[in-house]
């Protein structure tokens, strides 16, 4: 299992304790902040794979440690825990990206389930990202699947010089590497 980075932040210490044991023991580093203003500097000093956030602290509330974990890598998930819980809120935090909401108390069970989920779609989204990266080159002929503008997968198929030419606007060249010009210098000497 990967190792992730969760910061609980609440500005009551039976909670962090609770649960930060509780997610300690699934194997998750786990950071705790006892203030928003508190998890606002950890999460703008360090990247957290995950953000649970109570929503009613006094000073800056859940709402500004959500802003302030959105705007880092893309890649933090928040979730809203709050004694709380009106529509106006969870409407509020969803709004804002919040990536899911939940009420206290909750089970451990439920936490657990929703802390997993959510490291799962980080999981996915990573991968996408990784695959989006890629650029799909023919092992026998090398050509390039041009997926520009197009779904994913359904790109012609087109050779490199010309991809290189529509892409970067580079005209490219023929030409040998140093290795290549030993191996031809070598099958030269052998005839």
């Amino acid at each position: 299992m990967r190792n992730y980075r969760l910061l609980l932040v609440d500005d009551d210490p039976f909670i962090l304790t609770g649960i930060g044991k509780d997610l300690e023991n699934e194997g998750y580093e786990v950071v705790t902040a006892q203030s928003g203003e508190k998890a606002v500097a950890l999460v703008e000093e360090q990247p957290f794979d995950l953000v649970i956030t109570d929503l009613v602290m006094g000073g800056i509330d859940g709402i500004e440690v959500l802003r302030a974990a959105k705007t880092g890598t893309g890649e933090t998930m928040v979730i809203i825990l709050t004694g709380y819980g009106d529509m106006g809120s969870a409407i509020e935090a969803l709004r804002l990206d919040a990536d899911d909401y939940l009420l206290k108390p909750c089970e451990p069970e439920e936490m657990k389930f929703r802390v997993a989920r959510c490291l799962e779609q980080i999981e996915m989204a990573r991968k996408i990202r990784v695959y989006e990266k890629m650029l799909p080159i023919c092992c026998v002929c090398k050509k390039i699947r041009d997926d520009s503008g197009k779904a994913p997968g359904s790109g012609d198929w087109i050779s490199i010089e010309k991809y290189v030419w529509e892409r970067a606007g580079v005209a490219p060249t023929s030409t040998y590497c140093p290795v290549c010009v030993q191996e031809a210098r070598k099958e030269l000497d052998n005839l």
